[in-house]
Order: C-alpha cells, then structure tokens, then sequence
C-alpha cells in the first residue's frame, strides 16, 4: 500500500471579518495560496492530478467550484482539475482526506488539498438564502435544534 505525504503546507495569514483581507476575492486568496505552494516547493503545475478544496459557503463569489477557478487563477495549466467539498467546518479538512485516500488508493500521484472561506464576502449562511433547508423530518426528530456536525467513534 502507498502512503500519503503532505510535502509542503501553506496558508494565508488569519484575518479578521470586514478587515486587511475582506478586499481580496476568494478565488484569489486561493490563487494565491496555489502559486504559494508552487513556488515554496519547486512543484510543477502540470504534475497535479487534482486539488480537493474545501469551502462551506458555496454561494456568490465561491460558488462554481471555486477549487477549479483558482486552479485557472493561478495560471495553472487548464489540464488540472479541482473540485469543491462542503462538509460545513470540517471542509478543508475533508478535502486533505479525500486526497491523501485518493493517493493510498492510486487514483493520484500528485494531489493538493486545501480550502477557502471569506466570512467578509461570503457571510455564514449565505447559501441557505433565507430558506430552512432542514426539512419537517430533520425538525421533527430535532425539535429544532441542530445536532453535532460529528459523533465521535466509539
């Protein structure tokens, strides 16, 4: 069996909401993050099978797979993929999962994993666009209260 190696690991610095990073898109705070790593590591775009990248707030400026868009944003060849994983605060984290399986199963030799959220651009919520998406079932067995995103293994 193969096993996943993270190389390399890159962000951008931790903002704050309305503040030094609310002017910057999403797309391009992960272009950057993108040509970052790139840079950082000596890797050659064109050798990435894909990037899996997290993002809950799928909706206005991080909506149509944002992973693919900053993929291109970064100059990037057009023969790299992205796709974009909503597992709500766990997205990124997912994201990096889904490579590193990818990876161990053979599917990838080269994957990048990571995620964007701008809570200045992209309010928490925002996808839900003033509907309760939820469903009678969800609130009957609830009683409105939302359960954990995750049970812990026993």
């Amino acid at each position: 069996m193969r096993d996943a190696v993270i190389v390399d690991a890159v962000r951008t610095p931790v903002g704050r909401r309305g503040k030094g990073l609310a002017g910057v898109h999403p797309v391009d705070l992960s272009a950057h993050v993108l040509g970052a790593l790139a840079t950082r590591t000596g890797l050659d775009p064109a050798t990435v099978d894909d990037v899996v990248w997290g993002c809950v707030g799928q909706v206005g400026e991080q909506t149509f797979d944002i992973a693919r868009t900053a993929v291109l944003a970064a100059g990037w060849p057009e023969t790299v993929p992205g796709v974009t994983v909503d597992r709500q605060c766990g997205s990124s984290q997912q994201s990096l999962h889904f490579a590193a399986a990818g990876l161990v199963a053979g599917h990838y030799d080269v994957v990048v994993a990571g995620g964007v959220e701008s809570m200045s651009r992209v309010p928490i919520g925002s996808s839900a666009q003033g509907a309760d998406p939820h469903g009678p079932a969800f609130l009957a067995r609830y009683g409105g209260v939302a359960p954990p995103q995750a049970r812990a293994r026993r």
